[in-house]
Parts: C-alpha cells; sequence; structure tokens
C-alpha cells in the first residue's frame, strides 16, 4: 500500500482531512488493514453528482490508485468492521466487512461522509469469500444507488467503480472492481446484535449507542430513556424507507439484520429489483428459495428486524415494555407513509376515508392482469377525468377493461369532487412516478458491454437514471416495457 504524498497528478484532495470517527471507538469494534489493490486499475464509471456532493470534482485522476485500493492519502485508517445478525431469519454469528474497507470520512455541506471500497479483499471477515466484488454486481451497486438517490429515497451513494483484469471466480470466472461508496454512517443493526449476543460486552454496546446520539441522534441525548428513543427513531426511519421501497415497486432482496441500516438508509445493493408485471408476492433473491423477501413482504421483515434490533438494545433499555413502546410507532408511521405516496402517484390533493379502497382496488386490478408496474402509474398522469373518456392510455394495460372502467369511474368521480385540473395533477403525479426505473434488463445490457471493455452504456444509463421523473424523450427506449428476454435473468446473493 503506498501513501500518495505529493506529485503532479495529486490535486486539492491532499489538502482535503480524512477524519475516522469509527476509528476512535477502539478496536474491539474493527480490525485496521490496508486494502489490496486491483493490479493495472481503470476507470468504469464515476457519478459526477456524488463527486459534486463530496467536493471532488477535480480531483478523479488522482484518486484512481487510491480508489482502486493501491494507495492512501495522510489521514487515512482503512478499517473493516465487525458486526453479527440474522440472515434469512436465522442467527448467523459473527459477520463484519467481508469485502469492505472503511478509509475515513470527507466533510461537506451535507455533514461528514464516510468514503468505503467494496471489494478491495480479504478481511477477518471473510469468511470463505475472497474479499472481491466482480465488475458485474458493482455495475448493480453503482448505478442502483446513484438512481435512487435521483428518485429521493434515503440510500448510500456511490462515487465510482475501478476495475482490473484480475479474474474472480464465481459461478463462472469474472473480473474484479472495486466500488467507493459513499454514507453519513455504515453502522447496521447487526453492529448492536454483535455486541449483545456474540461478544457479549455491553460496555462496547454502550459505547456504540453513545457514538450513534451523538454524531447522528442528538436529539435523543437528553431524553429520560436515550436507547428507548434511539431504537423509536430508528423505527420511524426505518418505516419511512420501507414505504419509499413500496411505492416505487423496488425488491431488495436480502433484508437480513446486517445489511439494514442504523440510519434508514437502503444498503447493499444485491440482488435487488425493479417490479416489472406487478406481483406482490415477486422475489427477486434467487437465493431466496423461502420468498422471505417478497416485495409484499418488505414492511413485515423490517419490523422483525427492529425486534431483533430491540433485542441487541435491551442491555441498555432493560425494561421490555419501553423497547415494545419504541416500535410501536412503525405500526402508523409506515401505513401513513405508504398512503401518502401513493396519494401522491394517484395525484390526489385531499386524504378521505376512501383512499384505501380507491389505491387497493388498482392494485388489485395490476397483480390480478400483472400491468407493468412503473408504466402503469405513470400513465396515469395523463388520465382525463371528464365524464366518459377512454383514456386508452392506461386502460390498454388491463385485461379486464370492464373492472378498469369500474374503477376508473370511482377515479375520475373523485378527481372531479376535489375540483382536480388535469393538466396540474399530471405535472404532480409525473414528480411522484417515475419514468425510469433500474429494470434488471437495463443493468444487463450495460454489463455485456462492459464485460467487452465498453463502459458506454454504463455512463449513458447513469445519466438517464439522474433524472428519472423528466420525460426525455430522447431515451423513451429505457422507460419500455421490458424485452421477453428479461423474464430469463436471474439475480442471486452471488450479485
Amino acid at each position: 500500500m503506498v501513501e500518495v504524498v505529493d506529485g503532479a497528478n495529486a490535486s486539492v484532495v491532499l489538502d482535503r482531512r480524512w477524519p475516522n470517527r469509527f476509528a476512535a471507538l477502539g478496536d474491539r469494534f474493527y480490525t485496521a488493514l490496508q486494502p489490496q489493490g486491483l493490479p493495472d486499475p481503470h476507470w468504469v464509471a464515476w457519478s459526477e453528482r456524488c463527486a459534486e456532493m463530496l467536493g471532488l470534482q477535480s480531483d478523479r485522476e488522482s484518486l484512481l490508485q487510491v480508489l482502486s485500493g493501491n494507495a492512501s492519502l495522510p489521514g487515512m485508517k482503512p478499517l473493516a468492521s465487525v458486526y453479527s445478525g440474522h440472515q434469512f431469519g436465522v442467527w448467523a454469528g459473527q459477520l463484519g466487512d467481508g469485502r469492505a474497507h472503511l478509509l475515513g470520512e470527507l466533510d461537506t455541506a451535507s455533514g461528514p461522509m464516510e468514503i468505503q471500497l467494496k471489494g478491495a479483499g480479504l478481511t477477518p471477515y471473510s469468511r470463505m469469500g475472497d474479499g472481491r466484488a466482480v465488475l458485474r454486481s458493482s455495475i448493480r451497486e453503482f448505478l442502483c444507488s446513484e438512481a435512487m438517490a435521483a428518485l429521493g429515497v434515503p440510500t448510500t451513494r456511490a462515487l465510482c467503480i475501478t476495475g482490473s483484469a484480475l479474474p474472480v471466480r464465481r459461478e463462472t470466472v469474472e473480473t474484479a472492481a472495486v466500488v467507493t461508496r459513499v454514507a453519513p454512517s455504515f453502522i447496521r443493526f447487526g453492529h448492536f446484535e454483535h455486541f449483545t449476543h456474540t461478544a457479549d460486552d455491553h460496555d462496547a454496546l454502550r459505547q456504540l449507542a453513545d457514538f450513534v446520539i451523538e454524531h447522528h441522534y442528538p436529539e435523543c441525548a437528553t431524553l429520560a430513556q436515550p436507547y428507548a428513543a434511539l431504537l423509536e427513531a430508528v423505527a420511524r426511519k426505518t418505516a419511512e424507507l420501507m414505504a419509499w421501497w413500496q411505492a416505487i415497486g423496488f425488491c431488495h432482496g436480502v433484508m437480513n439484520t446486517d445489511n439494514m441500516s442504523i440510519l434508514g438508509l437502503t444498503i447493499d445493493y444485491g440482488p435487488f429489483g425493479f417490479l416489472d408485471a406487478f406481483d406482490p408476492g415477486h422475489v427477486c433473491n434467487h437465493s431466496d428459495h423461502q420468498g422471505r423477501y417478497a416485495y409484499a413482504r418488505q414492511p413485515n421483515v423490517a419490523f422483525w428486524n427492529l425486534h431483533a434490533l430491540a433485542q441487541g438494545l435491551m442491555p441498555l433499555i432493560e425494561d421490555p415494555d419501553a423497547a415494545l413502546a419504541a416500535l410501536e410507532p412503525y405500526k402508523s408511521v409506515f401505513p401513513q407513509a405508504l398512503k401518502r405516496h401513493m396519494r401522491a402517484k394517484l395525484g390526489l390533493a385531499t386524504e378521505q376515508d376512501a383512499d384505501a379502497e380507491l389505491i387497493d382496488g388498482l392494485l388489485k386490478l395490476m397483480a390480478a392482469d400483472r400491468a407493468d408496474f412503473s408504466i402503469t402509474f405513470r400513465r396515469l398522469a395523463q388520465f382525463s377525468s371528464a365524464e366518459g373518456a377512454r383514456n386508452d392510455a392506461v386502460r390498454d394495460l388491463f385485461l379486464d377493461r370492464p373492472a378498469f372502467d369500474a374503477w376508473a369511474a370511482g377515479y375520475s368521480a373523485r378527481l372531479r369532487a376535489e375540483g382536480s385540473v388535469d393538466e396540474e395533477r399530471a405535472q404532480r403525479m409525473n414528480r411522484a412516478n417515475p419514468k425510469f426505473v433500474l429494470r434488471n434488463h437495463l443493468a444487463e445490457v450495460a454489463i455485456r458491454a462492459a464485460r467487452q471493455g465498453d463502459f458506454s452504456e454504463t455512463h449513458k444509463l447513469l445519466k438517464v437514471l439522474e433524472r428519472p421523473y423528466d420525460e426525455q424523450p430522447e431515451h423513451s427506449a429505457y422507460a419500455d416495457f421490458p424485452p421477453d428476454w428479461a423474464q430469463a435473468i436471474e439475480v442471486s446473493c452471488s450479485s
């Protein structure tokens, strides 16, 4: 590992401080170690938006070796953190950053941001893995991180991908890559579970909880039960995140407790997927043989995971009733947030008792006819509330036309009753219903080209996904129905 200290290629990035508040917690929380770099690295993709947030727009070339794990900057303290967790509902014991290295932090206008390399080699927590990430999965994570941010969904970010010809074996031999991930914190539910169930170190548990409260939930510090307040704050943020996922048709695929962010962020993009044909039972992860993480089950799984977090915090909270009370708001925050999203998707200006029936009625029709999730809601913005209007653009998505007509009559009456103006409503709905999402076949096309050394499709797709709510008529093909071959795409935990 070479330390970059000067040179013509090193620009203002050398003048930046790289504090590492997590490192200050002590070695019970991590193992300090240098990344294992990529041989002869090259750029695959770079997010200008993420770079702008970090203040790194002018530093790209000086960072190639650093963000490939081959060099460090003064002040960086690379480390891999330890945590435990439940995987597919079963206690898995000690886990940890098996292929991730936290380099340090950058101060930004949005607050301190941790910089982490994913795929930079073995750590003590790699278990049977090789510590590497492959180009395929790295492109998927990079694109979806930035796509979710553009959609407005709480998420970790991705600054860039660097690649190499280094071979890595998965189902077949692939090439290695490193994704640079960015977040205010990468602390997970599993960090707390570790110090309660695995390490049995309640002093470390308290230190971790105090650290999270100090840096991320300071409003909890002065309350009578700060740790119960922390649990409630996390429950509320998680509920809001689940509402976002359900509203945009996003399936995570591996909602293990070690993949749940303490900040309510979408984290660890592996076998994710956006819904094509609407199927509430859709399972995007082909490793999930029991369908535990099906689309419709995600909100309940998140609540289950919060109970696991509560168990991890029990040595600090002590009172089971206080812990249960801290989780209770999830039951109201999630449905309220989801209804808010769905009213926006339908362009409803008022909140009424009949909202649930109107929303559920449409979703049932979509499920019965397997209507495309994103296209249905986007076309609904073109809906005319005039009596007798046929609304063929959206009506043609349904096989049971009489059933749709009955629903449309009720929807139209509702819109007229609240004085909805079609043109104004369409503009609002187009800000709530994305035209462009990262469908699996779009990512697959970019991956196939990248494997041949052509990264242009990855770059182009990133630019499209950065404006998901805009019409972008020149890129309309990216918003079309998935081709038939897309049904054969399988993503699993190796993705």
